[in-house]
């Protein structure tokens, strides 16, 4: 059985799990009990109340946060040779075409988000198994499928996630670092939560957000109540 450290036990005491927290007492919460030596990954965990397993129901789609998540995005366009320039002058770390497939192919997988051009896609489908299975694959729901690849590099270096339900009905997503001030994590937390309930499926029936719980990479949980959320 693992041993629970000292500062992991001082950290759990601090939270009522019995009780649901505002956003902002969360936010707060979750800076104070992160036991971590380093600028953890702060976490969001929303139950929703769907059936993934149904079309309308299964929930993805990309947000904007306001103040982003701390973490520089590495991205990858895949274009034709006419749209390099216009990728690499917007920010995109890599730019090209069949090199870059037949690296991924290799092993290569220093990227965080791909960016394609609808053009490329036949091309970029031969790499489909290895880039779906890690949510990867461009795609035009999440507007990384574009012609407009300046456009799509920036809002990805801006804050622009994407985020899906996995097959328990859950959206996970970071939010920020613990080192953001609490103000900027209730927002970038509101602006995700915000867009989940707008993206309310009409077939969904009885409670949609079922349970919203905040996390840093190395905190106890601590629930947030649903009906704070405006």
């Amino acid at each position: 059985m693992a041993r629970v450290s000292k500062k992991r036990k001082a950290a759990e005491a601090k939270v009522d799990r019995t009780r649901l927290y505002t956003l902002e007492e969360a936010m707060k919460l979750v800076k104070e009990v992160n036991t971590a030596n380093f600028d953890a990954s702060v976490d969001l965990h929303v139950r929703l109340g769907v059936d993934p397993r149904k079309a309308d129901q299964n929930i993805r789609g990309t947000v904007v946060l306001p103040h982003g998540t701390g973490k520089t995005k590495r991205v990858l366009v895949l274009c034709t040779p006419d749209k390099e320039a216009e990728a690499q002058e917007a920010g995109a770390d890599y730019a090209g075409l069949d090199e870059y497939i037949q690296k991924i192919q290799d092993g290569w997988m220093d990227f965080d988000v791909v960016v394609a051009t609808p053009n490329v896609m036949a091309k970029v489908g031969r790499i489909a198994r290895i880039l779906g299975p890690r949510g990867l694959m461009p795609s035009p729901k999440t507007g990384t499928v574009t012609m407009n690849v300046a456009e799509a590099v920036k809002e990805v270096k801006g804050g622009k996630i994407a985020f899906r339900v996995d097959k328990y009905g859950i959206v996970h997503s970071s939010i920020g670092r613990v080192s953001f001030p609490v103000e900027h994590l209730v927002e970038n937390a509101e602006e995700l939560l915000h867009t989940l309930i707008k993206m309310k499926p009409a077939s969904a029936k009885g409670t949609y957000m079922k349970s919203v719980t905040v996390a840093s990479t190395m905190s106890p949980g601590i629930k947030v109540d649903p009906k704070s959320i405006h």
